[in-house]
């Protein structure tokens, strides 16, 4: 029998990635999704409720009649630059909303939860690659409401023995390799979708902000990790809870960086086109270098990327873009 599993935030980018590797490693994902930014299309794998995961009573309803011991808490708003601007937003749906779905969760015997936490958590980095037992100092209350979360399942696992693994992960990119689900955001803020939009001329340009970085091209580096090697991850963080595993948190990254020109040069190579560019100042509280040190993910989980490469992740995602007729346009930005 499929051991079900508690999704939230399961019809997102990463949500329903991560379903479509739990259906295929045994297990029957079972979707809480408010639709709020993710795609009703997306949920292909196993049961789909709508709603909020505020909403214990539903919480309650979805645990007991699904036999729930486990959940994958994808749930939350991850726009950095809207947490700068209504921070209250954030710490409401990102913070209460999950302390409420958790209280119910463990009211109604929830064992174990993977929680989708966020580099974020450790804002300037003190060295380069990072580790998690770098100082957590967030610069934005997206980060702040993830390291809130993390630091509350250590808390419940101390009082209640939840079992919990936070992954902290770096810059998600790419599509499904198979085509079936791919990133559609609104507004779209990620490189990687940006300088395809550009390539393909969706967007009239696309804007890179700071040339004069202390890199080897003058832009930010940063590590691009393959959306199914993070589901593969969080599939392995489950059970590694089953079997016993002790609380953790870790990071997820590919251990290389690369750089805003790097990208446009691979999108160009996928694409066969120039990518129109317009270079613009340093956005504030960017770093030059963010890249992840995963050695502890590779101990723990015995995790490794199987598609780390800058150029296979673009291809994948090109390989989705352009397959979709039109997609809404967001501005043109890095």
């Amino acid at each position: 029998m499929q051991e079900p599993i508690l999704v939230t935030g399961g019809a997102g980018y990463i949500g329903s990635h991560t379903c479509k590797v739990l259906a295929q490693s045994g297990f029957r994902p079972v979707v809480l999704d408010n639709l709020v930014y993710g795609h009703r299309e997306a949920v292909k794998w196993g049961p789909f409720f709508e709603g909020n995961v505020s909403d214990t009573k539903l919480v309650r309803q979805i645990v007991r009649e699904h036999g729930i011991r486990a959940i994958v808490h994808f749930a939350a708003y991850a726009y950095v630059g809207e947490s700068m601007q209504q921070p209250e937003k954030y710490f409401q749906n990102n913070v209460v909303q999950s302390m409420h779905m958790l209280q119910a969760a463990l009211e109604n015997g929830v064992e174990h939860v993977v929680f989708s936490s966020t580099c974020a958590v450790y804002g300037e980095p003190e060295s380069v690659p990072i580790r998690e037992e770098q100082s957590l100092r967030p610069v934005s209350p997206y980060g702040e409401s993830k390291l809130i979360v993390e630091r509350a399942l250590h808390w419940l696992g101390a009082a209640h023995d939840l079992g919990w693994v936070a992954l902290r992960y770096f810059n998600a990119a790419g599509a499904d390799p198979e085509q079936e689900l791919g990133e559609e955001h609104d507004p779209e803020t990620h490189l990687i979708p940006l300088v395809i939009q550009a390539a393909l001329g969706r967007l009239p340009y696309l804007e890179i902000y700071g040339t004069d970085y202390d890199t080897p091209d003058g832009t930010a580096i940063r590590d691009y990790i393959h959306v199914t090697d993070l589901a593969d991850a969080h599939v392995r963080a489950l059970r590694y809870l089953m079997q016993g595993g002790r609380s953790v948190a870790l990071n997820l990254g590919t251990g290389e960086g690369s750089s805003v020109r790097e990208v446009v040069a691979a999108v160009e190579r996928s694409s066969g086109r120039s990518v129109p560019v317009r270079e613009v100042g340093r956005r504030p509280g960017d770093p030059p270098v963010l890249v992840a040190d995963p050695a502890r993910a590779r101990s723990v989980l015995e995790w490794a990327p199987r598609y780390p490469d800058l150029q296979q992740i673009v291809d994948t995602a090109f390989a989705w873009h352009a397959s979709r007729p039109s997609e809404p346009e967001g501005e043109a930005q890095r």
